[in-house]
Parts: C-alpha cells; structure tokens; sequence
C-alpha cells in the first residue's frame, strides 16, 4: 500500500526552526495535509519527540523516532529508530558530544514541550553544532541498536555528503538517500539507492503535501525501519 510521508521535520528545539512549530501543531499540520507517516527530526537531540509521541498516539498518524546528527565532518544524517527509549539515549549521548557553546537569541530558542505545547525546558547546548562522532562512527551506533541511517539532503551545499566529502562512502551499507531538490539529476543514483524527498521544514506550512509516498505492506514503524535500511 502507498505510505504518504515526511520524516524530516524540525520543531522549535531546533534553534533554526519556527517558535510555533510545536508537538500539536506538527501533528495537526500533518494530518491536515493527510500524511500516514512522520519524523520529528530535530538537531542533535531527542527532546521533543516524547511529547509529539503521545499526541501522535491518539491520532491516526504514525511517528518514526528520528534525529539528525550533525557529524564531526559537518555531514547531516538522518537517523531513526524502532522505539523512543532507544532514540532519546542515543540523542542524550550525542547532545553531551556537542562543544560547550552557549545557544543565544542570535540562533533562535531550543524548546522542550509537553503534549499540552507548554514550554518545560530549554536547552544550552548550541545544537546546530558538530557532534564529535564521525559518520562512520554515526552510522555504527545506529546499525547496532537496528535503527537506520541516511545521508540528508545530499545535494545541498551545507551539510550535504557531497559538498563536504566529495562522494558517498562505500564502507557503510547504506541502502536509502535524501534528495532535497527536483531541480538536480539523481538518475544515476537510482540504481544502487533508495531515493526519499522530505521537507526538511522549519515552519508548518513547510510540511510536506500528500505527494511522496513508499510502497510498505504493513504501516508501523518496524517496516519503515527496514524500508530505509534495504
């Protein structure tokens, strides 16, 4: 059957992100554009994903445990999980990598929300930030507890995999591929890779419409996890 998706959105924890793009609105926002599935992937942390969880629970919506990580080479990757508590101590241990740099309104706020969107914590740590953990070192804690990870937004001139290295490694078994833009040629890229458009968004009306989807024939989270990793 045809999943229609977006697992890449950021809420207000990330500090580039919208102050209104909060667990409830994300939901909402998702089930009005009638998406089956998405991602709460914020930088460098999980800490909005147990609000948004269990407001996703009650609605017919499916959430996938995400998080991008920014590596130490300044690669963004999309990692996801089979279950919160696995994904909130995997983002705990990568929010203690991160250089003690103080986020300020400069950057934008770094809200933790409860499922009634009420304000509960803030966090310190700058989290568009590098973490100290190369890709490959990324990709091996997520490949260890059976999550799985992409390279996000490849093409795009910051953080893209290919802008900062110059190629996709071939030592990791990567099986699926971020493409943020339309507007480039990937075709070559089809034959050895899964190809998925997310919105990357910053705000609600970013979200993306009912317009990607991948074929699955069960809708939980396990599948999808399975799906991205080949």
């Amino acid at each position: 059957m045809k999943i229609y998706y977006d697992l890449h959105i950021h809420s207000a924890l990330s500090p580039c992100s919208s102050d209104d793009m909060t667990p409830n609105n994300i939901v909402n926002m998702a089930l009005l554009k009638e998406l089956d599935i998405i991602s709460v992937t914020d930088h460098n942390s999980a800490g909005n994903l147990e609000a948004t969880k269990n407001i996703a629970s009650n609605k017919s919506i499916l959430l996938i445990p995400g998080i991008e990580v920014e590596s130490r080479e300044g690669v963004h990757v999309l990692c996801y999980f089979k279950d919160f508590c696995t994904a909130k101590i995997f983002g705990d241990e990568i929010y203690r990598s991160l250089p003690n740099i103080k986020c300020s309104e400069i950057f934008g706020n770094q809200n933790i929300f409860n499922q009634n969107d009420e304000i509960i914590d803030k966090l310190d740590k700058l989290l568009i930030s590098s973490s100290k953990y190369t890709v490959y070192e990324i990709y091996n804690k997520v490949n260890e507890v059976g999550g799985a990870m992409i390279f996000a937004h490849i093409f795009r001139k910051s953080n893209g995999i290919l802008s900062v290295l110059g190629f996709l490694p071939d030592k990791m078994n990567i099986k699926t591929l971020e493409i943020n833009s339309n507007l480039v040629d990937y075709e070559n890229y089809k034959e050895n890779y899964k190809i998925i458009h997310n919105s990357d968004a910053h705000e609600l009306v970013a979200i993306s419409e009912k317009t990607n989807y991948i074929e699955l024939k069960k809708l939980n989270v396990e599948s999808v996890i399975e799906y991205l990793r080949g």
